[in-house]
């Protein structure tokens, strides 16, 4: 209350704490010294600082950055209103806000399938189809490893996470060692892989879309990638037990439709890739057709599906007596999969893009990267950049370079992306699949992952190594 009192204050009293700005100038107010700015920097933080403490205070990340995002312009964008510039302001604003809906509808869509394909049953498929094979541990260590590396190239690594980490500890009950470094491995591996995609990490995808890099221009990082997955993995094999692991075989069902929503899935992919690379729309234009094509696929299942008895159809015919009017269809509704997605995870960027905006706007965001990018090797700056991911969120990381408008060249910026896509891996908060494995695989934790930073480390330089190595002509 009292830090609204004297916001109300400040802003009621301009002639006292906005002596000598004028108010119609046409260029952007600096306000870096200014109680503005430092209000904003104040909101940021405290709004990060609860964020990053969800799982103590027991308040969803999202809350905070929303609400922090709000106070920031409205502070802002009062004052602006206050010296006749409430346009420049409100169009920022516009600004910032475009860029997140452009990756709420990529992500959206591609959540959305997600959901479809969990719906029918393809993911519970993929885990018996592992568990009846009877490999050994440590072969399902790099086979996890590896569809995780694969698989995040196309799908968000938090639901690569979940599934893998369920298989890990599916089969490893009486191996706990081998679930917690299975659950390292795939941290790791989906990481990796969704860094040299546009479709499967939020950094890269910032990249695309802000039209940085092109499509193909990823691939560059595949090599290093498959280091950063690989350097560590090797380390981990000695450590996994030699057993086979006894497991119970299940039959494999999928629903009805399951191998067409796959197919629509890969096909929306494709048509995302083809508009943008040869007619420039933005990627989630194809992603929405890609959403169009799955809801006419929706309305298709529904009017074609067989319908089934009651379950208590029987109990009736066994006392002769008619059956009522029960029967159901097998279908399902693409808009409940739509409301099943992360909301909590795509509210927390909306928070983190607009604050992010808005200290750029106040112009902090110039000066770090005068800092970074002007006194410093920009090679030196990307690679501290890629660490601290660590400890803060990649695409926020990225969001905010990418308002700095660093001159760097194309091998500079294939080199952030690379940082700051493996660099969430070296703790198990630094990433959405290590976040998620600590909640639901028990076997893994903070302590556990620390204790293999050293490894993935040194896959983290060893990455950058072979960036510098084979893209030297990138520099």
């Amino acid at each position: 209350m009292k830090i609204f009192l004297l916001i109300i204050t400040v802003l009621l009293l301009p002639d006292l704490a906005f002596a000598t700005e004028s108010a119609n100038t046409s260029t952007s107010l600096d306000l870096t010294h200014h109680f503005v700015g430092y209000l904003s920097i104040l909101i940021t933080v405290a709004a990060y600082i609860s964020a990053m403490s969800e799982e103590v205070i027991q308040l969803r990340k999202s809350k905070p950055m929303v609400l922090g995002a709000a106070l920031a312009w409205f502070v802002i964008c009062i004052y602006y209103a206050m010296h006749g510039q409430a346009k420049m302001a409100s169009l920022a604003f516009e600004s910032n806000l475009l860029a997140y809906v452009e990756l709420l509808l990529f992500i959206l869509v591609s959540m959305t399938y997600l959901n479809t394909m969990e719906e029918r049953g393809v993911f519970d498929a993929l885990r018996i189809f592992l568990l009846s094979k009877r490999y050994s541990y440590r072969q399902l260590f790099w086979i996890t490893g590896a569809l995780a590396f694969v698989l995040s190239t196309v799908i968000n690594g938090l639901a690569i996470g979940l599934l893998m980490g369920a298989v890990a500890s599916a089969v490893g009950k009486k191996k706990p060692q081998f679930v917690s470094l299975a659950c390292v491995n795939v941290v790791v591996a989906a990481n990796a892989g969704g860094t040299f995609s546009p479709l499967g990490g939020i950094s890269t995808l910032f990249v695309w879309q802000h039209g940085i890099l092109h499509f193909a221009d990823f691939f560059h990082l595949a090599i290093p990638c498959v280091v950063n997955f690989v350097v560590p993995a090797s380390i981990m094999h000695f450590f996994i037990p030699k057993e086979t692991p006894d497991v119970s075989a299940q039959a494999i069902h999928l629903h009805r439709g399951a191998k067409w929503v796959i197919g629509l899935f890969v096909l929306t992919l494709a048509i995302t890739v083809c508009s943008n690379v040869f007619l420039l729309l933005p990627p989630a234009a194809g992603m929405m057709s890609g959403l169009g094509l799955l809801q006419f696929y929706n309305y298709y299942l529904n009017k074609t599906a067989e319908e089934k008895e009651s379950d208590f159809a029987h109990v009736y015919r066994f006392y002769n007596l008619e059956v009522p009017n029960e029967n159901s269809k097998e279908t399902f509704d693409v808009f409940k999969n739509i409301g099943h997605v992360e909301w909590d995870t795509l509210l927390f960027f909306y928070g983190a893009m607009m604050l992010i905006g808005a200290i750029g706007f106040v112009g902090y965001l110039d000066g770090i990267a005068h800092f970074l990018f002007g006194q410093m090797n920009p090679s030196i700056a990307n690679i501290l950049i890629g660490l601290s991911s660590a400890f803060v969120d990649n695409g926020t990381l990225m969001f905010a370079v990418l308002s700095m408008h660093p001159p760097i060249q194309t091998g500079q910026w294939l080199l952030l992306t690379l940082t700051l896509g493996v660099g969430g891996s070296l703790l198990a908060i630094g990433s959405a699949p290590g976040v998620g494995m600590l909640g639901q695989i028990k076997e893994y934790s903070f302590s556990f992952h620390l204790r293999w930073m050293p490894a993935v480390l040194l896959g983290y330089f060893a990455s950058i190594a072979t960036h510098f190595w084979i893209n030297a002509a990138y520099f």
